[in-house]
C-alpha cells in the first residue's frame, strides 16, 4: 500500500469513526410527531425499538405515514453504529484534489455504488453516488460537535440522471438535535424541495421524546 493510499484510507476512516452514532445500550424511543406540509398538518406517533426498527402509528394518510417512516430510516442509516471494516474493508482509497475550503477529495475503488467523498478535518462533508440511474451528491455545510462525534445538521442533497446531468430534484436540510438522557435525538427537520422549479417545504416536528425503558428479563 502506497503511503498515498495508506493516508486516504486513514483520512476517511479517521471521519468515518468520527461520526456521532448511538451505542449498543440505546434503548429506542418514542416521540409525537408533527408533520407539516404547505396548509396541511398531520398528527401521529413514532417509536424506533432498540434493534433500531421503526413504527409510525395514528397518521390516516398512507404517503404521509411512508414519508415520515422513510426520514426515520434515514435517521436510523446515519446514527446506526458500523465498523469501518465492514462498511469499507474492501474499498482502496486514493487522494484527489483539495478545493478552496480544505476539503479534500476521496475517490474510492471497489464500492459497488461508486461512490466518492470529501472529507474537511476531521468529518465526510461531501458525498456522491451512482445508484442505478440515479447520481446524487450530499454536500454538508454545517455540523454539530457532540463531543462524541458529529452530527451533519445543514446539508443539501443534488439528485441528477447519471446520462445527461440533468438535474431532477435539489433538498436542502436543516436539523436540530437534543440530548435525551445519555442519546443525541432529532427534534425537528426542516426539508426544502425543488421539483421542476416547484418549492414545497415541509416540517418534521417531533415532542414527548421519550427513552424506552429497557425490558426486564
Amino acid at each position: 500500500m502506497t503511503e498515498l493510499t495508506s493516508n486516504a484510507r486513514d483520512l476517511f476512516r479517521n471521519a468515518y469513526e468520527n461520526r456521532y452514532t448511538w451505542d449498543t445500550d440505546f434503548p429506542g424511543y418514542s416521540a409525537d410527531i408533527e408533520l407539516k406540509q404547505g396548509d396541511e398538518t398531520y398528527n401521529g406517533h413514532i417509536r424506533i425499538n432498540p434493534d433500531l426498527s421503526v413504527e409510525v402509528t395514528g397518521i390516516e394518510n398512507e404517503e404521509v405515514q411512508q414519508s415520515v417512516y422513510t426520514q426515520l430510516r434515514d435517521v436510523v442509516t446515519h446514527r446506526k453504529r458500523t465498523a469501518f471494516e465492514d462498511s469499507h474493508g474492501k474499498n482502496k482509497f486514493s487522494l484527489g484534489e483539495t478545493d478552496g475550503s480544505g476539503a479534500v477529495e476521496i475517490l474510492v475503488e471497489g464500492d459497488s455504488m461508486g461512490s466518492n467523498y470529501k472529507v474537511r478535518g476531521d468529518e465526510i462533508c461531501l458525498v456522491s453516488r451512482v445508484m442505478g440511474r440515479m447520481a446524487f451528491v450530499i454536500d454538508t455545510h454545517e455540523s454539530l460537535d457532540t463531543g462524541e462525534g458529529y452530527i451533519s445538521k445543514r446539508y443539501d442533497a443534488v439528485f441528477r440522471n447519471p446520462q445527461t446531468d440533468e438535474i431532477m430534484r435539489e433538498l436542502e436540510f436543516e436539523d436540530i438535535f437534543e440530548k435525551v438522557g445519555n442519546y443525541y435525538i432529532m427534534t425537528r427537520q426542516v426539508v426544502r424541495s425543488k421539483d421542476k422549479g416547484q418549492v414545497t417545504t415541509t416540517e418534521f416536528n417531533y415532542s414527548n421524546i421519550k427513552l424506552l425503558e429497557p425490558v426486564a428479563v
